[in-house]
């Protein structure tokens, strides 16, 4: 029986609680390349070429490595959530997600040790190239730590306490800037080292995130029963495995979300600057706001996975149905906002009222007026993704990436930008309809867990949804 007389709400609040530090640290994130863009500006536009990218190759990197370590939050949840005091399965997950790490991260720092070929390969100038190749032979090595940091910020998430993920986030916002500040531009009595003093601050900047989080873990008293570090060199194959049979696929449906956005970038360029320029303010606009319903998809996969672990059907759906919610909402609001003050959302970027920016400024609504789509969708793909990785559904959904974003939204989107000649709202068409088709398979998919086998269809379980 149900001792809770508002359960819906209960999981709102839990929800939410666990949301808004994951929202916060993925802003924090953010900071930290936006910080290091300001700073290589500082230098002038050709560093600041060669730090972009540098940086898109990087990451590229970041997204494949992500996506596989995020395996462990649902498998984490599970565990937590069969048995409170699951000590050595939790153990055993993230030890082997650290193991699974290193082997992605030691191909990927062949291939960004080659940088500068990879850059020439890609069309890039010569001089842009070297400098970008440098700056990746300093920024690599902080990938390692990085995704280790990663690894117990999902560990923290699995377990409800997102919080103590956001503090060493701004901690690793401020390191960043003061750090890279001496080493780019020589401040504090730091040798000025320009881009390779950027790549360098970066990797101290991760390494101490790192070892930030490592010793709240060690030492906190919610964590430090597990004794994460212990026994670190013994292998365990099974779980190795099973980490990357979930994490794979999760790593490939966000480097098809990704790497459709950079096609869509290089579309864009082919119709001018103009375009160009009005699709990089709206897609930054739709950016910052994505990270509320990836928060909330990171929440919903953590709070769905505690609840199959209870093997408790209501649970698994109330936990669902409450993040798509308010993920939705959410995005339903920035929406209305984007139709109703484009210019305001504009102006942040550049000078509306300026004549020289008019074309971009009137490309740039028409882009908004669609992003409003656009976004409802976004939210509704995000948070249905991270629902059915609470379930350890991750293979379909990629399928599901694969065909929506690229074989659907992107060729049709070309296709109306080309050849029916729309232009740029071709493409921006094309990609809210990629998503949308993919947010109503996701949506589709999670209404019949149950009926295609993804929960056991056994007796329900009707508990508390509050946080542990």
């Amino acid at each position: 029986m149900n001792r809770s007389p508002t359960p819906w709400r209960d999981e709102m609040r839990a929800t939410l609680a666990l949301a808004w530090p994951l929202v916060l640290t993925n802003l924090a994130q953010a900071a930290i390349h936006a910080t290091d863009v300001i700073l290589l500006g500082r230098l002038g536009a050709r560093q600041l070429a060669a730090g972009a990218l540098g940086t898109n190759l990087m990451m590229a990197c970041v997204v494949i490595g992500s996506g596989l370590v995020m395996a462990a939050s649902p498998m984490i949840a599970k565990a937590v959530g069969a048995r409170f005091n699951a000590v050595r399965d939790v153990r055993r997950t993230v030890r082997q997600t650290m193991w699974a790490a290193v082997a992605v991260v030691v191909p990927l720092w062949l291939l960004l040790w080659q940088g500068e070929r990879v850059l020439l390969l890609l069309g890039q100038e010569p001089a842009l190239a070297a400098d970008g190749g440098h700056f990746l032979r300093a920024m690599m090595w902080g990938l390692l730590p990085y995704m280790f940091y990663l690894v117990l910020r999902v560990f923290v998430a699995a377990l409800e306490r997102p919080a103590w993920s956001l503090v060493i986030a701004v901690g690793g916002v401020i390191a960043n800037a003061v750090i890279n500040y001496g080493l780019v531009l020589g401040g504090f009595g730091m040798p000025q080292l320009g881009l390779v003093g950027a790549g360098l601050g970066s990797t101290i900047a991760n390494s101490l995130m790192f070892v930030g989080l490592a010793t709240v873990v060690s030492v906190h008293p919610r964590f430090r029963r597990f004794h994460l570090f212990g026994h670190f060199w013994r292998a365990d194959w099974p779980r190795f495995r099973a980490v990357w049979r979930l994490g794979l696929p999760i790593a490939i449906t966000l480097g098809l979300e990704v790497t459709v956005f950079n096609a869509a970038m290089f579309l864009m360029g082919l119709l001018g600057q103009d375009p160009l320029a009005a699709h990089a303010i709206a897609i930054q606009i739709a950016s910052v706001t994505f990270m509320v319903p990836l928060g909330l998809a990171q929440a919903a996969t953590v709070r769905v996975g505690l609840a199959v672990g209870r093997h408790d059907r209501i649970a698994i759906g109330r936990a669902g149905w409450t993040a798509w919610a308010m993920g939705v909402g959410f995005m339903g609001l920035t929406a209305i906002l984007m139709i109703t003050a484009p210019r305001l959302l504009i102006g942040i970027f550049l000078d509306a009222h300026n004549p020289a920016n008019a074309e971009v400024v009137r490309l740039a609504i028409s882009y908004l007026a669609l992003a409003a789509l656009f976004q409802i969708v976004d939210g509704a793909q995000a948070v249905g993704a991270g629902m059915l990785r609470g379930l350890h559904d991750t293979t379909v959904p990629m399928l599901f990436a694969l065909v929506g974003y690229w074989l659907i939204g992107l060729a049709f989107g070309a296709w109306l930008a080309f050849h029916a000649g729309w232009a740029g709202v071709g493409i921006w068409t094309g990609l809210a309809l990629g998503l949308a088709i993919v947010a109503v398979l996701m949506t589709a998919r999670w209404a019949l867990r149950e009926r295609i086998g993804l929960v056991d269809a056994g007796p329900a379980v009707s508990r508390s949804t509050g946080g542990r």
